[in-house]
């Protein structure tokens, strides 16, 4: 028998012995009244509405088109959310103004989470406040009482059940101003669908971690950057479009405020450069911080996953990001768009990488004579030290400073231009992470193996710095230091 059709026996059945408990009270009620009551029918209870209901939604990313964000504050039990199929997935919801909130009741389908938080924030880039936490989810229907305040609410699940995404057919939020309507049924649970995979946002009010460009932020920085008057280049200049920042060690922690914001010791240990960085860290913290790189106006965070020797972070020898471009046309380069953050490489990559293979990590200073136990790791000669080079991709969609994956509003350039897709050129960044160490046996990376390598970047320039630099540096294919100018 399957499991549909034995599900339908067992409502049957519970249908029938509640007929039966309704005919019996009848029939006490007759007795005592002296009346032949035959059945009694109850009027059904109103039930809250929640503040959430019909509110705009936003998620991390919805398994496909029609399990959308939004399902999941219809007020319809038939409907549901469904993020894809990896951790963590959150789903926000905008009350559209700061209310008490009283309790949130979140009807899970199949696919729930195990470990997940409420946050409050008073917009959708926080910081949050987490509100509840739990790592001992067991689905169904769960109801979280709560005394809280906040306009966006935010279910953040950091463990899936299963080998699907989250899901769940309704979240609701209660507190000061909740209605009342008729109850609706509970559905019956479904089987998730594989996933579509899709580069794009899906359609609806904001959705699932696109962020739209500030675009009169994005118009001051195109202004600072016109403003800027080319400079003639030196003869003897090295004709090639870059400028560069050298940065040391800000701090090293369990935090990541791109991939898991505001859940701070969730993520693997990372190494931060420029201003100090924690998980609930935003580029308005960032531009009124000091910072550790030496380039007039650099007040971005660039961070990687710790290299470990025998599970100990390696001392950074030096870190240096070049700015630069790859096209036919480096004059088409224009500036960062304020408040872009950006993701290279993938954490969870883990295959081997022998000497040949893509994702080497390599000998700067002095040559390769050997390789480590297992074949991944070089062994550099005295004098030389361990490096890697992360480089960024050229192009930008034009619109978003962020994606869901963190990597879709940015992409490669074709042909040696930007177009389509991604038709604004910006600089090439390429994270130069040496490391204090020959190489060799005992080294991993606090993500896995080395094929994990990868690299955030949050924008926080000073724009009228970085458009210098743009203009009279990679405009004008001219090699420049940390100034626009030569020789540094």
């Amino acid at each position: 028998m399957s499991t549909t059709a034995s599900r339908g026996i067992r409502v049957g059945r519970v249908s029938a012995v509640g007929q039966v408990r309704r005919l019996a009270l009848a029939g006490v009620l007759a007795g005592l009244l002296g009346t032949s009551v035959v059945s009694v029918t109850f009027p059904a209870v109103a039930a809250e509405v929640p503040l959430s209901q019909g509110r705009t939604a936003i998620a991390s990313s919805a398994e496909r088109g029609d399990l959308s964000p939004a399902a999941a504050f219809d007020g319809k039990a038939g409907t549901r959310w469904s993020s894809k199929f990896s951790d963590p997935q959150w789903l926000a919801v905008d009350l559209g103004k700061s209310t008490a909130i009283k309790k949130i009741v979140i009807n899970w389908e199949r696919a729930y989470a195990t470990a997940f938080q409420i946050q409050t924030a008073a917009g959708t880039s926080g910081p949050w406040t987490t509100v509840y936490t739990t790592a001992a989810g067991k689905g169904g229907v769960q109801t979280i009482n709560l005394s809280v305040t906040g306009r966006f609410v935010r279910l953040y699940a950091t463990k899936r059940s299963s080998q699907y995404g989250v899901s769940l057919w309704e979240f609701q939020v209660f507190g000061t101003g909740s209605g009342t309507s008729n109850p609706t049924p509970t559905p019956t649970p479904t089987k998730p669908t594989q996933p579509t995979p899709s580069a794009t946002p899906t359609t609806g009010a904001p959705t699932a971690g696109w962020v739209p460009v500030n675009q009169a932020e994005w118009k001051k920085a195109l202004d600072a950057y016109n403003k800027v008057a080319p400079e003639p280049v030196p003869a003897g200049i090295v004709r090639v479009p870059e400028f560069h920042t050298n940065c040391t060690v800000a701090n090293q922690a369990k935090d990541d405020p791109v991939v898991l914001p505001g859940l701070p010791g969730a993520s693997h240990l990372h190494t931060f450069f420029g201003p100090k960085v924690t998980a609930a860290t935003t580029t308005a913290d960032l531009l009124a911080s000091s910072t550790t790189c030496d380039a007039p106006g650099d007040n971005s965070a660039y961070w990687a996953p710790t290299l470990l020797r025998d599970g100990k972070p390696v001392p950074m020898k030096n870190f240096r990001v070049y700015y630069g471009s790859r096209l036919k046309d480096p004059s088409e380069v224009v500036p960062f768009p304020p408040g872009l953050r950006v993701v290279q490489g993938d954490a969870k990559r883990q295959v081997a990488t022998p000497k040949g293979a893509s994702g080497q990590f390599w000998c700067a200073g002095s040559a390769e004579i050997g390789r480590s136990a297992d074949g991944n790791w070089p062994v550099c000669a005295q004098g030389g030290n361990l490096i890697y080079q992360l480089s960024f991709q050229d192009c930008w969609d034009g619109k978003h400073i962020d994606s869901p994956d963190h990597k879709s509003h940015m992409g490669p350039a074709k042909d040696g231009r930007c177009s389509g897709a991604y038709p604004v050129a910006v600089p090439n960044i390429s994270l130069m992470l040496g490391y204090d160490s020959l190489g060799g046996d005992g080294l991993s990376l606090s993500s896995g193996m080395a094929s994990s390598i990868h690299g955030d970047f949050m924008n926080a320039w000073k724009p009228e710095k970085l458009g210098a630099l743009v203009k009279v540096c990679i405009n004008a294919k001219a090699k420049c230091g940390i100034t626009p100018g030569w020789g540094r």
